[in-house]
């Protein structure tokens, strides 16, 4: 592996150009003031200190913006991960205080040995087994359980947390008349003035701007003796290095916990990669690579008291939109995440929990999606049906459970329109060389009696080899005595299994058998490479095969004799 191709940095940093250094400077200067409140919130998800947020937009920043290929990915803590950290954490038997974050920062390290790990064997591919619908409905379940399990500092409550919306909002009536007025009515005007900032410009930072007059009012009107709860003190200075470790038994639990974070972590930072790649067009966004950087993020920010990290949705669109050229930006968030764990927590010590529970719910709350399921339900009722599984299971069960058996259904789904794929039988448009379904142009075709043009739209295994034949004996059946010949097309199919290669060796004998004869019309490379290697060559005969539909259909009816360079065309084999 050359050197830039794992250190991105190399590659680019000779290039930079001086014009891409004021985009850069504005987008690293606002992602890092907008970072500073929204890391101490999602710290607070996470069911950690806030200060684990600044810790967590320090160092992975500075070493995905060496190793990432995408240069707007903001990498830090984020909304989701964070939740999953408290509800895989939420469901162990932990002692206390100290061991949730001990074993919240190894998860980091955990997670991103799995993610480095999978960068390297290029398994960057499994992301693609998140369908859209999966993500579309474990999202806007997430967002929900998110935004709502901040309505303890919202209303200023001790509700009990729980990752069920029906037991974390059973938890919250039962608190109802315990509500802070000053608490919910400081959260409903923060949430008020970051939506009408948002609808001025969004480039305004409403964040920063609502935890400012949060902490100014808290302190001139001394709210905190009212019985409004503060962020208090927040220890200054940088991140202290040590090795995270845990107690041995304890890893089994984690695997879990850190298998689903590395996945859906690495989930999110591509997508929102790639949607910003497709925007530019500039860079290309290499997803082993980016498990590499992102693995190495949380591994490396893990030895400096990082929870998980990730790229994040929000966070890269304003990244995007202030003018970041490079990950340069990255480097400019991260000092100013330094520079105010230097000197500026003292800053944070009256910020109301409820003006951080304000910018949380203002953020996840975006990432519920309306118009996505509603296009499936005009268009797609099977992927409609996903999503709303998914999206249940995720608010009743569970986060983890959400999106495993939401992953699981898709696969059941896929396996289920492979195992009955779509097939058709052919026939000519006039006297032209085209062949179309005869169902849908009946009007136009000319059915042969004497002649079957069957084709079968999928690849043909052992799940759908059945359907496969049933179909084919059907259509056999339905010409009756008048069929003479057989053509298959073959064009849609890229592979065989050797199941269903016995299966049409034995069918292919007994037609013969009945006097059809058999022609095979457009086989790609591979499958006849796999029709040489299971004798149906030997079988049908080299005449037998043809470069096309049109080339098969001549023969059959005698109006033509096959052509030795249509013949070589369609038996070429590295068998």
């Amino acid at each position: 592996m050359k050197l830039k191709s794992f250190i991105p940095l190399l590659e680019w940093l000779p290039k930079y150009k001086k014009e891409y250094l004021s985009g850069d400077l504005s987008a690293g200067l606002t992602v890092g003031i907008m970072l500073i409140p929204q890391g101490m919130a999602y710290a607070m998800i996470a069911g950690l200190p806030p200060v684990f947020g600044l810790y967590a937009a320090l160092i992975p920043q500075v070493i995905y913006g060496i190793l990432g290929t995408s240069r707007q990915l903001s990498v830090g803590p984020v909304a989701m991960d964070s939740l999953l950290v408290a509800s895989g954490l939420g469901a162990l038997s932990l002692s206390g205080i100290d061991e949730y974050i001990s074993m919240a920062i190894f998860l980091a390290l955990f997670m991103g040995a799995i993610q480095f790990i999978l960068g390297v064997v290029r398994m960057g591919f499994l992301v693609n087994f998140l369908s859209k619908p999966v993500i579309s409905g474990f999202t806007s379940a997430a967002a929900l359980i998110i935004g709502l399990s901040q309505l303890k500092h919202l209303l200023g409550t001790q509700i009990e947390r729980s990752n069920q919306i029906h037991i974390l909002l059973l938890n919250a009536l039962k608190t109802i008349d315990q509500t802070n007025l000053v608490a919910l009515g400081l959260g409903i005007a923060a949430i008020v003035v970051i939506k009408a900032l948002k609808r001025v410009h969004n480039r305004i930072p409403g964040a920063l701007i609502v935890t400012v007059l949060g902490i100014v009012i808290t302190y001139v009107f001394r709210l905190d003796q009212l019985g409004l709860s503060i962020v208090q003190e927040v220890p200054s200075g940088l991140p202290s290095f040590g090795v995270p470790t845990v107690a041995q038994d304890r890893i089994g639990e984690l695997f879990p916990i850190a298998m689903t974070l590395a996945l859906i972590a690495f989930m999110e930072a591509i997508s929102v990669a790639k949607a910003i790649e497709e925007k530019h067009k500039l860079n290309e966004v290499k997803p082993n690579q980016e498990l590499i950087a992102l693995g190495l993020s949380n591994v490396v920010g893990a030895l400096f008291q990082s929870y998980p990290t990730t790229g994040g949705f929000s966070r890269t669109a304003v990244n995007d939109q202030a003018g970041a050229n490079s990950t340069l930006a990255s480097f400019i968030s991260a000092a100013i995440v330094g520079l105010t764990l230097l000197f500026l927590t003292p800053l944070f010590y009256y910020l109301p929990n409820t003006v951080l529970a304000a910018i949380i719910m203002v953020a996840v709350f975006g990432l519920i999606d309306f118009h996505y399921p509603r296009t499936l339900w005009k268009n797609r009722k099977d992927e409609f049906a996903l999503l709303i599984f998914t999206f249940i299971i995720t608010l009743t069960v569970g986060i983890k459970e959400g999106i495993l058996f939401g992953v699981l259904l898709s696969l059941l789904l896929l396996v289920y329109r492979s195992s009955s794929p779509h097939f058709a039988v052919l026939a000519r448009v006039n006297n032209s060389p085209y062949y179309r379904n005869v169902k849908r142009f009946s009007s136009e075709v000319t059915i042969d009696p004497a002649i079957l043009l069957f084709r079968f739209d999928g690849q043909l295994y052992f799940g759908n080899k059945d359907y496969f034949k049933s179909s084919l004996l059907e259509a056999i059946e339905e010409r009756g005595a008048s069929l003479k010949h057989l053509v298959l097309n073959v064009e849609p199919m890229n592979y065989i299994d050797s199941s269903a290669a016995f299966m049409l060796r034995q069918l292919f004998e007994d037609l013969k058998s009945k006097g059809i004869s058999i022609s095979i019309a457009g086989p790609i490379g591979p499958i006849r490479d796999i029709l040489k290697r299971s004798g149906i060559v030997s079988l049908l005969g080299e005449e037998a095969f043809f470069e096309n539909t049109h080339s098969a259909y001549q023969v059959a009816s005698g109006e033509s004799t096959p052509e030795d360079v249509g013949k070589k065309i369609a038996l070429e084999s590295n068998s």
